[in-house]
């Protein structure tokens, strides 16, 4: 606070969607979010999910919505502390979808060697955990068993890639695709997904855990209490989500014995 100036609230949002799409939709939630704590909102975009975790873990972000590797990653490193979690479906969890172009002939992931292969991002949990996992439970690993691999930064970039035949198959958030499905069909229909892995614990709204105690529990009705507020319905509406929960913390176990067995092989963060 600067005299009687309120400092801004900034929410960061991984970039799970690419930059536009991120900032039309989370834009609403922000400004929510800042309306109800009376305090000016600033919407943050990394242009990693390692961004974001160091912005939540140095203090220049107050609350952030960040994909669930990250959220485990960030509990070890700084003890990231989860506040709560979007329900989608009447359910928190989500899926990897491995995806090829409508005109591929593969059927599965032991189809793919010697293909190229989209991740999202170094610390994506479907995007880049799940698929390096299964690879792993074969006795493989991406480098040698891809002809090449890149990094889009978004799942929506890698369902692009996938469609557009920039590489053979992809990783992808299963919400997401889902998202594209309904609001961009014609992308969706150039693709097929061709193996589904997880369920995962959701992405999860973290904040820092030296963060006041009285704006922590503040963020956290807020968001709890979206569902009971036709503003707030209508902005879970748009984001396809039912409503914001606190779940078993047991709902990101499949994740951590994913980052365990790969840590093990040298394969994992």
């Amino acid at each position: 606070m600067v005299g009687s100036q309120v400092a801004p609230l900034r929410i960061a949002v991984a970039p799970v969607l690419s930059a536009r799409p991120t900032s039309s939709l989370y834009q609403q939630l922000a400004t929510y979010v800042g309306a109800k704590l009376g305090r000016p909102v600033e919407l943050v975009q990394g242009k990693t999910y390692a961004e974001i975790n160091d912005l939540l873990k140095s203090g220049e972000v107050t609350v952030a919505i960040v994909c669930t590797n990250p959220y485990l990653q960030g509990r070890d490193d700084f003890g990231m502390e989860l506040i709560a979690a979007p329900q989608v479906g009447g359910d928190v969890v989500y899926y990897s979808f491995l995806i090829v172009n409508r005109n591929s002939t593969a059927t599965s992931l032991s189809d793919l060697r010697g293909t190229s292969f989209a991740f999202t991002d170094p610390l994506s949990n479907s995007g880049r955990l799940a698929p390096i996992y299964q690879l792993a439970l074969r006795g493989r690993n991406p480098d040698s068993y891809f002809s090449q691999t890149i990094f889009t930064y978004s799942h929506d970039s890698s369902i692009r890639a996938v469609a557009d035949g920039v590489v053979n198959a992809a990783a992808v958030d299963s919400l997401v695709y889902d998202y594209l499905a309904a609001n961009e069909p014609a992308l969706t229909e150039k693709v097929r997904v061709i193996e589904q892995w997880g369920p995962f614990g959701i992405n999860p709204v973290v904040v820092n855990p030296h963060l006041d105690p009285a704006l922590k529990q503040e963020l956290q009705g807020v968001f709890l209490g979206m569902d009971h507020d036709p503003e707030g319905l209508v902005i879970l509406r748009n984001l396809f989500l039912d409503r914001f929960v606190v779940p078993a913390d047991s709902v990101y176990d499949s994740v951590r014995e994913m980052r365990t067995f790969l840590r093990e092989r040298g394969l994992g963060p």
